[in-house]
């Protein structure tokens, strides 16, 4: 039998694998039969290693800040008919492969909500990530210079949930502006892909920073075909009738028709 436990159980876990941290909450797990005690055991490195998974799902992301659905406040929100703040806690825009848009003012809570959707998904194993968009656009058009652009894309892919925040506060690069098209539009095309994104630019306006017209008239429609508008009024009185609600109001109007027929 051998002298030092510790010693020996540290070398069983590198060959089996298994954190050496392991050995050392073996001296303090309790247990009244050898079973309940390797239950314990087991049962905690599973629990420690899923919350390492989840943290490293959360970092990966890259969240500016974090936020919980209790700071959220659903007052001054217009979800449409078919969504809900327990619908989208429920994840069930991504199984129905539905895009999320979120329309409003500056400070009216957009990246709030949608940091609180994506930190629920990482809690749930589905890979997310956060981007600002002006950093993004820049960022596809860097690597693309450096030809460095599929390898970067090859690491986005692996998400299933994109947050796209801040899209029409700021002039985007052009060659990135492209990049970024294609990147939505095959995010689109994946049913187990969706994006959510914040603006605070009517549709009407986004050829201002997407610089085509068919390009935008393409974006706008992919992004729409199955979505939820999400407002938020806030401030400002002259939501209700910009075009961006009346496009939602036609978004509504085609699902309503599909589910009668």
């Amino acid at each position: 039998m051998p002298e030092n436990y510790h010693d020996e159980l540290i070398a069983f876990c590198k060959r089996l694998k298994i954190a050496s941290a392991m050995a050392d909450r073996a001296e303090t797990t309790e247990g009244e039969t050898h079973i309940e005690f390797l239950y314990n055991l087991l049962k905690r490195e599973i629990e420690l290693r899923d919350q390492a998974h989840i943290d490293n799902l959360i970092k990966d992301a890259k969240f500016p800040v974090q936020y919980s659905f209790d700071q959220f406040r659903t007052d001054e929100v217009e979800f449409p008919d078919d969504c809900t703040l327990e619908t989208l806690k429920s994840l069930q825009f991504l199984r129905e492969h539905k895009n999320i848009i979120m329309y409003g003012g500056t400070g009216t809570g957009k990246t709030m909500l949608s940091i609180c959707i994506g930190l629920l998904a990482c809690k749930r194993d589905i890979p997310v990530r956060f981007f600002r968009t002006a950093s993004l656009v820049n960022t596809l058009s860097s690597k693309m210079k450096a030809g460095k652009l599929d390898s970067f894309r090859d690491k986005l892919s692996k998400a299933s949930i994109y947050v796209i925040d801040e899209f029409g506060y700021v002039p985007y690069d052009r060659d990135g502006i492209n990049i970024l098209f294609d990147f939505l539009s095959e995010i689109s095309d994946d049913p187990g892909k969706v994006v959510i994104l914040n603006t605070n630019l009517e549709f009407s306006r986004w050829v201002n920073v997407l610089y085509d017209q068919k390009m935008t008239a393409a974006l706008i429609g992919r992004l729409t075909h199955h979505c939820h508008l999400i407002l938020f009024p806030g401030e400002n009185n002259r939501l209700k009738e910009s075009s961006i609600n009346m496009i939602y109001r036609s978004i509504a109007d085609r699902q309503e028709r599909i589910q009668r027929h």
